[in-house]
């Protein structure tokens, strides 16, 4: 029986990616925060509609004070709507990402599944319990974090468009 051996490229996809250029850690933040920042612009309205009309904690006029919390259903569900949806739809490129030139990429095919895309923002809140999971980046190969890893992803520079040439040798 012949010995198999592993080989770093076993699929067509990881031959396509390699050598593709990644974002830098400066990009990745700065793509986040906006796409954080939309979430919040988004939750807004929608938590002072709640409060309006469903728990009526609010008559509309007097001052009403609100707070984002992820430790509230309601915050955690636009951002997981937004994130996964965005980044779904739009093959990597939520609002944030555009903006930072940078896209988020499959290993395993062309256009990011469903499953990935919460995958990615279900691994926000593990980078962040785990304290250290966003500065991954920097002891990283590939330059993943946490929710990288988690969803089989790799972060490009979208910007930078070739890939470098290989040497020979």
């Amino acid at each position: 029986m012949a010995k198999r051996h592993y080989h770093a490229h076993e699929s067509a996809r990881a031959d396509q990616l390699d050598g593709v250029p990644l974002a830098g850690f400066g990009q990745r933040a700065l793509g986040f925060l906006i796409d954080l920042l939309v979430v919040v612009l988004l939750w807004i309205p929608l938590e002072l509609t709640w409060a309006r009309f469903v728990s009526h904690t609010w008559n509309g006029t007097s001052h009403y004070s609100i707070t984002f919390s992820f430790h509230e259903w309601r915050g955690l569900l636009v951002a997981l709507l937004y994130f996964a949806l965005t980044n779904y739809f739009s093959n990597g490129k939520s609002l944030g990402k555009w903006i930072a030139r940078t896209r988020v990429l499959s290993l395993k095919r062309e256009h990011l599944g469903l499953w990935q895309c919460v995958e990615r923002v279900l691994g926000y809140g593990v980078a962040t319990a785990e304290g250290i999971g966003f500065l991954q980046y920097f002891f990283s190969q590939n330059r993943t974090c946490v929710h990288d890893r988690m969803a089989e992803t790799i972060v490009a520079d979208a910007h930078r468009k070739t890939k470098p040439q290989r040497r020979s040798g």
